[in-house]
Order: C-alpha cells, then structure tokens, then sequence
C-alpha cells in the first residue's frame, strides 16, 4: 500500500534540520497507516494516539518543554525515545491542542527528534490553537490518484509508461484498451486505502461496496464532531446532496428548494472544512495566482471520492468494471469530479491546493470551462469530455479571449492527440498525472 508521499517524509528523514510534520487530510486517506509504514524505517517507533489515551493530554498541560514531555513520555509508555532513532507519532491530535501548541518548540528546543502528528478534523482546533506558522512542515493526504493504484495493483511499469510520456502521441492501442480497463476499476473501487486494499486481496467489488457504506456511516457519525445539534441536519442535508449535483454549478435551492442558504451555506463550510466536501471556485482566470479573481458565489462541490459518492447515489459500481467506456459516457458529472480529484491527488502535499473553474453567464454567450489550473506559471484550462467527440466550444473560447494560455487541455477517454491549429492538447482521462505537472511538446510523434 505504498503511497507517494513517503517520498516525501525520506527526504525530511534526511534533512538535518528537521521539522514536525503534520498529516493532514479527511478521515480515514491513510494517515495513520502512512506514518506506521515509515516508522518501519527507525530504530524505535512510538505512536500515541490522543483519542484512545485521553490521559496523555496531562502530559502536555503542564509546560511546552519538549525535553520534559520526551521523558514523560518514555516513562509513561515505557518506551525509550532516542533523537536520531525514534519516530514519535501522535495521532488524532486534535484531541489534545497543547500538543499541538508542543510542536514548535519541538522545532525550536529538539529539532533532532522526528516528530509527525496528524488528525482527521484538525481545522477545526487550529481556529482557537492556531497554527505554529514556518515552526511545522504541513503535508496533505487525499484518496489513492490512479498512479497510485497502478502501483499498488501490479502495474507499476503501467504508471512508469504514462508518466515518461513527454510528447504528444497515440499509444498503441491494446495498452490504451488496458488502461482504460484498469480506470474503470479505479472508478469502481475509488481510492479510500480499506477499499483499495480489499480489493487487491479479495477481488470482491461488494466487499469494497461493504466499506464504502461504512465508510459513508462513518463521516455521518463524524457530523456531531464537528456541528452543534441543531445544525447536524443541514450537514446530512448537504451532505446527501453533493453527489447528485456533481458537475453542476452549486446552487442552495437545488440542495433544498424548503430551506435558506444561510442555513446550508455554514453546513457545506463544515463539510469542507472536515475534508468531506472540496469546493470549486469560478475564478475569472485573468492572472496569477487563480484564487485572487476568485467569486464565492459561484462553485461547483465535489465529493472526498467518486467511489464513496456514488454509493451515497445508489449507482451500481459493477458496471464500472463490465463497461468502463460505458459508464464513462453515461456517468460523465462522476468522471468530471473523478479529474478534479486526480487534479488535488498530484498537487503539492505542502500546501491545501484549491480547485477551480471558468464560468461566463452572459445572455446567449454562456460558456465553462471544467478547471483552470497553473501549471509552470501559466493558465491552462481544462475540459473534460466522457464521450469520444467534442465540439470545445466554451474550451476555444477561453483560449481565444484569454492571452495567459498558451493552450487548452482536453480530458477524455480517448488517446493522446493534438490540434494545433485550435492549440487543444486531448490526453486520455489516466494521463491526468503527466499532463498536470509538465507542459507537453506540442510535437506528433
């Protein structure tokens, strides 16, 4: 289950002056399991989880010295803590803020030890903790990208091919056959880590259909975490809605014609906030960065994974792996919102990367572009088309009326391609990883 952000923590392993690291993502992507893989690589590993141990937080309320905390510690697990050996985990962190508040001064006073704390519904603390700005190295965990699945499924070479791809042409076209199978397997299994791993051990997609809906109770149960009582039925509200306005622009009265946004509006922000929900900001796309011409009165909502929103809809996830080309054509808002997902999955973990999109309303000119995204300091917009042909209308008129984009971006199930005369670059919806972090030669092969 090896995940690309290990990469990421051997480089800080390394680093000399290291520090604290925190984990961030929704419930359930694979933090915890993440720093246990790694801990593998220490000599001494200690994880402590605030949630099950309640009694730890003692430990952090008396001082914020990190020396005393270390040997508090040791002597209440006994374990022995070694800077330079030992991996220290805390987990669910938000149940305890001091130790939060604890992590700069492991920065300032003990750099020399590895420190990761993580939790699932950090955001909501750090408005009343705050966070020790420059003193943590934060890193953000989303569901398995489809490279990642690959990887993890057998097919490691497969990912190695797509992303060594640096000019535009068609691959042959059993390769291109195989991969779009090994999508649909990805659109059906999702890319929750129990789901993933359950369906490399077992094969059984209605043991992985078992924990999605676990998975979907979970973050229901979650919903008194995080929303006073009153409000709780307005998340489930909005909650249960994401998934079936997927691809369209998020409008209140489509969650529920009875009630008023200013009762949705702070349901939807909890969503975010908890990981559940990504929102995506119509940016007017002019310059950069994307989110300074950004309206909040415009956006589409996504769900945490196109698996797990399918099940809220009911959709038999089956037919993912007898039709794939099928279900992309007929489930075209999921296959949108499957892009946007793989978009956030290889942005940088360094930072909380925001999703966007073009909308114009005008009278009898309407036009949108999927998402727009920066990409080697320029604007590149992006379309997403389930069936094989496409006019691009909206596409061509982005790149027509805007002169920061060199060219356009199409997502569908077809191969590699090019137009050079309407500066439209196709790439096939598993190329998304190459293709979102280099500029392709505009080059036939």
């Amino acid at each position: 289950m090896k995940r690309d952000l290990k990469h990421h923590l051997q480089d800080w392993k390394n680093s000399p002056k290291r520090k604290p690291i925190l984990l961030r993502g929704a419930r359930q992507v694979g933090k915890s399991y993440l720093a246990r893989e790694f801990g593998k690589e220490f000599e001494y590993y200690l994880e402590l989880n605030f949630e099950y141990t309640p009694q730890l937080c003692s430990i952090f309320e008396k001082d914020l010295d990190p020396q005393r905390i270390v040997r508090d510690l040791s002597l209440f697990t006994g374990s022995e803590i070694v800077p330079g050996k030992t991996l220290l985990f805390l987990d669910e962190i938000q149940e305890c803020p001091q130790s939060l508040k604890s992590l700069r001064y492991f920065y300032e006073k003990l750099p020399e030890l590895h420190v990761i704390a993580a939790g699932s519904l950090i955001d909501f603390i750090l408005e009343d903790v705050g966070l020790p700005v420059g003193r943590i190295k934060p890193l953000y965990l989303y569901p398995f990208s489809f490279m990642e699945f690959l990887d993890v499924t057998g097919h490691a070479s497969l990912r190695r091919d797509i992303e060594s791809i640096d000019q535009i042409r068609a691959l042959p076209e059993f390769l291109h056959q195989k991969l779009l199978d090994l999508l649909g397997e990805y659109m059906a299994v999702g890319g929750m880590p129990e789901a993933v791993q359950t369906w490399i051990t077992t094969g059984d997609l209605k043991k992985c259909a078992d924990i999605h809906q676990t998975l979907i109770d979970t973050y229901r149960q979650d919903f008194s975490k995080y929303a006073r009582k009153s409000d709780q039925k307005y998340v489930d509200i909005v909650f249960n809605s994401i998934p079936r306005l997927l691809g369209k622009k998020f409008v209140y009265s489509s969650v529920s014609p009875d009630l008023r946004t200013r009762e949705l509006r702070p349901a939807l922000d909890l969503l975010a906030k908890a990981g559940v929900a990504h929102v995506i900001y119509h940016s007017s796309a002019n310059g950069l960065p994307l989110g300074a011409e950004v309206n909040p009165q415009i956006s589409k909502i996504i769900f945490l994974d196109i698996a797990l929103a399918q099940t809220v809809l009911g959709l038999d996830h089956g037919q993912w792996i007898l039709n794939p080309m099928e279900s992309i054509v007929n489930r075209g808002p999921v296959t949108e919102a499957f892009v946007g997902q793989e978009l956030l999955a290889y942005s940088s973990p360094q930072r909380k990367s925001s999703l966007h999109y073009w909308l114009r309303e005008k009278s009898g000119s309407q036009a949108e572009v999927d998402y727009v995204m920066e990409l080697e300091g320029k604007i590149i917009p992006i379309e997403v088309k389930s069936g094989k042909a496409g006019i691009l209308k909206s596409l061509q008129l982005f790149l027509q009326t805007k002169d920061t984009s060199p060219f356009g971006l199409q997502f569908s199930p077809n191969s590699y391609s090019i137009d050079k005369k309407r500066r439209i670059i196709g790439v096939p919806l598993y190329g998304i990883s190459a293709a979102s972090h280099q500029e392709l030669d505009l080059v036939t092969g």
